[in-house]
């Protein structure tokens, strides 16, 4: 149903966004009106619990906003996307489909601390299954083979963490006055999670 969604805003003459810097295809889910009654509720009562346990030390349990999207590879279009690192603390990537071939995630170490990494690791989409990993990580998408390929990502933030060190230039950020969630920064420290009351 969700790519089924996806596929009528795209082929409509609706404004869009891109879903972020690299990729040119896809959708900004706030743009279907979907952060509030999908995206906020999976981040608070469900990743955010599993985050403070799997990454502590990276703002796991302070993850206070996000930015979400699905990004859309086919023939075409976007084909593959160049190693990076994302604008986030942690990153939830879902495989939504379609049918294809190709376009294996790799991944190689933080950015940084970067190594000669002889062979990265990579890793085959399997369509409804998702992956959890660093925002800092350095990763990318081999080239499509076949067909089409939607990923849900979010980008999921804390503000704990990056208030005090940007993500991106790794300094400490001058805050500006925004609306939304002015990409995970605030004035406000949040409440942490209580992780001993999740077991």
């Amino acid at each position: 149903a969700l790519l089924e969604e996806l596929e009528h805003f795209e082929q409509s003459d609706m404004p869009k966004g891109r879903p972020n810097t690299m990729n040119n295809y896809g959708v900004l889910l706030h743009e279907l009106g979907l952060d509030e009654p999908l995206v906020t509720p999976l981040r608070e009562r469900f990743l955010q619990p599993l985050m403070a346990l799997l990454y502590p030390d990276c703002g796991g349990g302070w993850l206070d906003s996000h930015r979400a999207f699905v990004v859309k590879y086919a023939p075409g279009q976007d084909r593959e996307l160049g190693c990076h690192y994302d604008n986030a603390e942690l990153t939830l990537k879902v495989s939504l489909g379609k049918a294809f071939t190709g376009g294996a995630l790799y991944f190689g170490d933080l950015f940084q601390v970067p190594s000669t990494l002889a062979k990265p690791l990579e890793v085959e989409h399997v369509v409804g299954q998702g992956l959890l990993h660093r925002g800092g990580q350095l990763h990318g998408a081999r080239p499509l083979g076949t067909g089409e390929r939607w990923n849900l990502v979010v980008w999921l933030r804390a503000s704990a963490v990056r208030n005090r060190l940007c993500p991106m230039c790794c300094r400490k950020p001058d805050l500006v006055d925004d609306e939304g969630f002015g990409d995970g920064f605030t004035r406000e420290e949040p409440a942490t999670v209580d992780v001993c009351a999740l077991t």
